[in-house]
């Protein structure tokens, strides 16, 4: 990093594909900023999920301002596709990315924004004028309470932990959450000939060639808007069942050999309890989703909505002045969080920052 920062005009928090975009346009306007990440390496968020993961949408529709994703079009990027592509993407754009850089406090003194980041070298005071938050929509892994009364014999992690069958102790796998992660996860485990148990309910299902269609994505960028009667109808249903299914059906679930069973309710006598009845597994996978975690911010004009998102106009928070968040879901529209959809939001967090 150089010299300890004292004083920085604009800083960006997180440098995963938010954050990078939002760095892409504060560059077009010759902009300084310095963009701040924990991680080791640019992409990790991606190198560090599981070995089959690809992206639902194809290599026309993943691509971030100013750089098209490199493959050919109606191909499915790998996880480490997409990591090694944001690492390029800050190479190619020089973006002042400072690895191994926490945020661990964000608080307002004397009119200025001060952060606390730690590093190798320790912790550091830095006022700013401008604060962006690209820290993303997935910050604390959501796992029910009752997970700490399962018998200690049963394996248990969350799915950000999962990396491939290898995993998986000898003996039946229960997967908690039958939403996207969680069916590819279960279906994973089942190719490899583990019984394998999926549980939740149903959350339906968006044909892939219709996720990866012009209308689509045309619709998606233009139509389906935050305010929208639709956006909020997509919103709030996505919030009580979760988001539906885009790569897998519930036909395709069953016939990969995984069994489907109730929710998950509690434990009793140290096994997971699923339509009240106690059920033998060696090991449980948690794919509850997250929950967003704002905890180390302190400012007094913030508030939070319900599902504990930062309340904002379309990335911009009109009652803390040069205070910006992006990568939200349904930030602007209903493809603002994906990687082909954050572009539009950074510019516009961009654009306000620099004329105000």
């Amino acid at each position: 990093m150089g010299d300890p920062f004292q004083h920085l005009d604009t800083i960006v928090i997180g440098g995963g594909q938010s954050g990078l975009a939002v760095g892409y346009y504060l560059n077009q306007h010759d902009r300084e900023f310095v963009v701040f990440d924990a991680s080791d390496r640019i992409g990790d968020a991606w190198r560090h999920r599981w070995d089959s993961l690809q992206l639902f949408t194809q290599a026309q529709y993943s691509s971030l301002p100013g750089l098209p994703f490199p493959a050919p079009d109606n191909h499915f990027p790998t996880k480490d596709e997409v990591a090694d592509y944001l690492e390029t993407y800050a190479s190619t754009f020089d973006l002042p990315v400072c690895l191994g850089t926490t945020v661990e406090t964000l608080s307002q003194q004397d009119g200025r924004y001060v952060v606390e980041i730690e590093t190798e070298r320790g912790s550091q005071p830095i006022t700013v004028e401008n604060v962006v938050v690209a820290t993303g929509a997935f910050a604390t892994p959501n796992v029910p309470a009752f997970n700490d009364t399962l018998d200690p014999a049963i394996t248990q992690f969350h799915s950000t932990a999962y990396r491939n069958p290898e995993q998986i102790s000898e003996g039946a796998a229960l997967v908690v959450g039958a939403g996207n992660a969680g069916a590819e996860i279960a279906t994973d485990l089942a190719a490899t000939g583990q019984q394998t148990f999926l549980s939740g309910p149903e959350t339906g299902s968006i044909p892939l060639r219709l996720f990866n269609s012009r209308l689509f994505w045309w619709l998606g960028r233009n139509v389906i808007t935050a305010g929208s009667w639709l956006c909020k109808r997509i919103e709030q249903r996505s919030r009580a069942r979760g988001d539906p299914l885009v790569r897998l059906t519930e036909p395709e679930i069953r016939q990969a050999g995984v069994k489907r069973v109730p929710r998950t309710q509690g434990v009793k006598n140290g096994r997971p309890v699923l339509d009240g009845e106690p059920l033998e597994v060696a090991t449980v996978v948690w794919a509850t989703g997250f929950q967003p975690d704002y905890s180390w911010i302190d400012l007094p004009g913030l508030r939070f909505d319900a599902g504990g998102y930062p309340i904002n106009d379309r990335g911009v928070v009109p009652e803390q002045p040069g205070l910006y968040f992006i990568g939200l879901p349904y930030q602007s529209t209903v493809v603002s969080a994906s990687l082909g959809g954050v572009g539009a939001d950074a510019r516009h967090v961009v654009d306000h920052l620099c004329t105000n």
